[in-house]
C-alpha cells in the first residue's frame, strides 16, 4: 500500500503573483534587497499590457505622485538596460501641435518645468525632431528626459536578468486562491509576503476590493505599420490628443480649449478616448494607437470603424493617402476614476499593487518600490 502526499510547499520571502511589468518590478527590488522571490503567471510568458504597449516611458508629461514614480522608474530602467542588455532609446518625446491652442498648453506646462525636462519649439525644429513635416504643423515641444524600449523584447529580457539574479519563475501557473500563501494549479508557495500583480483581473481573485476600488478594464485598439516613405522617428510622438491624456498637459488651464476644440472639430477624437500618438520599433515599422473604452467586462467584438479611424487620422499627421497595416492588437489594462494606483493589503501578509491607468511602463519600478518600502522589506 502506497501513501500519496502533496510535494512540500516552495517557501520565499516574497511571491509575486504575475510577472508584467508590475510584477517584475516588484521582483526588481525586492532580490536585489537580497529577499528570495518566486514569480508565479498563468501564461508560458508576458502575453498582457507589457508587451502590448507603446514602450514609452513617459517620465515628464506625468503629474503627482505618478510623476514622482516616474522619475525613479526612469533611473532603473537606465540601470535594467545597462544590466540586463536591454536597449533603452533616449531621445525623448516629441509633442507636435497643429493649433494655436495646443502650443498654449504647452508653453503653459514648460513654464512650470525646468528647460531640460522640456524645451518649446518651432515648427521647423519640430519638423527636424520629428523627421518629417506634419501637414498643418503650428510647433511644438521636446521632452529630452523621456525613454523608450520595444516591450515585447524588453519585458522576456527583463525576466531572463531577474532570473539570472535568483528570482525563481513559475510560469504556466494558474493561481487558485491567497490563502496561507499562494496556492496554483501545479502546487503551493508559502511566503512572509504575496504581492499579487494582475492588474485588472484583481476582479478574479479579490472582487469586492476590485468592485471598492472601481477597477474596470480600458480596451484599446493599436496597429503596427510600415514606416511611411520609410522615415526615421527616434522620439517617441505625442499629438494635440496626447494633452488630455497625461496630467502635466491635462492639468493646464489652456487644455480646456483644447478639449473645446477637438469637440467641434473632431468629436470622435473624444468620443473613443482617443491618443494619437506612435513609436517606432527597431525593425523600423511604426507602432500606432490608441483608443480607449471603459468596461468591467469588456464586449468581444472590435469595430472596424476604429480602426479606420485610427488610420484615417494617421494618414493626416503623416501627409499620406494610405498606410501599410502589418499588425492589429487589441490591448487591454485596469484602469479606475479613483486614481491611477490601486495599493491595499486585504490581510496581513497579502497586498494587492496595480496601476490602474495606462501608465505601468512608466511608472512602475517607482510604484513597486514604494509598495516594498511602505512594508518594511527595502530601505
Amino acid at each position: 500500500m502506497h501513501s500519496h502526499s502533496s510535494p512540500a510547499p516552495l517557501r520565499a520571502d516574497v511571491v509575486v503573483v504575475g510577472a508584467g511589468i508590475v510584477g517584475l518590478a516588484h521582483a526588481w527590488h525586492a532580490v536585489r534587497a537580497g529577499l528570495s522571490v518566486v514569480v508565479v503567471d498563468r501564461d508560458d510568458r508576458a502575453v498582457g499590457a507589457s508587451v502590448r504597449n507603446f514602450g514609452h516611458i513617459c517620465t515628464t508629461a506625468q503629474s503627482g505622485r505618478a510623476r514622482e514614480y516616474a522619475v525613479v522608474a526612469r533611473e532603473t530602467w537606465l540601470r535594467a538596460g545597462a544590466e540586463a542588455g536591454l536597449a533603452v532609446s533616449a531621445h525623448g518625446t516629441v509633442v507636435a501641435a497643429r493649433s494655436v491652442a495646443e502650443m498654449a498648453v504647452l508653453d503653459e506646462f514648460a513654464s512650470g518645468r525646468d528647460r531640460d525636462e522640456v524645451c518649446v519649439l518651432g515648427a521647423d525644429e519640430t519638423a527636424d525632431r520629428l523627421g518629417w513635416a506634419v501637414p498643418g504643423l503650428v510647433g511644438g515641444a521636446l521632452m529630452p528626459r523621456d525613454l523608450r524600449v520595444d516591450s515585447p523584447a524588453a519585458v522576456p529580457a527583463l525576466t531572463a536578468h531577474l532570473a539570472r539574479l535568483g528570482v525563481v519563475f513559475r510560469f504556466g501557473e494558474n493561481v487558485v486562491d491567497v490563502v496561507d500563501g499562494v496556492r496554483t494549479t501545479h502546487g503551493s508557495y508559502v511566503a512572509d509576503t504575496v504581492i499579487v500583480c494582475v492588474g485588472h483581473d484583481v476582479d478574479r481573485l479579490f472582487p469586492v476590493l476590485a468592485s471598492d476600488g472601481e477597477v474596470r478594464r480600458c480596451r484599446l485598439r493599436m496597429m503596427e505599420i510600415d514606416p511611411p516613405r520609410g522615415v526615421r522617428i527616434d522620439p517617441g510622438v505625442f499629438t494635440g490628443s496626447s494633452l488630455l491624456r497625461y496630467g502635466g498637459f491635462a492639468e493646464t488651464a489652456a487644455a480646456d480649449t483644447v478639449r473645446a476644440e477637438l469637440a467641434s472639430l473632431d468629436p470622435d477624437m473624444l468620443t473613443h478616448t482617443v491618443n494619437l500618438m506612435c513609436t517606432q520599433r527597431p525593425d523600423g515599422r511604426v507602432v500606432i494607437g490608441d483608443t480607449h473604452h471603459y468596461e468591467r467586462t469588456l464586449d468581444p467584438f472590435d469595430d472596424e470603424a476604429l480602426d479606420a479611424l485610427l488610420l484615417d487620422r494617421f494618414c493626416g499627421l503623416f501627409g499620406v493617402d494610405d498606410l501599410v497595416v502589418r499588425r492589429r492588437w487589441r490591448g487591454v489594462y485596469a484602469a479606475s476614476a479613483q486614481g491611477p494606483y490601486l495599493h491595499a493589503s486585504p490581510r496581513a501578509d497579502v497586498v494587492v499593487a496595480s496601476v490602474t491607468s495606462g501608465i505601468g511602463m512608466t511608472t512602475a519600478f517607482g510604484f513597486a518600490r514604494d509598495v516594498l518600502a511602505q512594508r518594511g522589506l527595502i530601505p
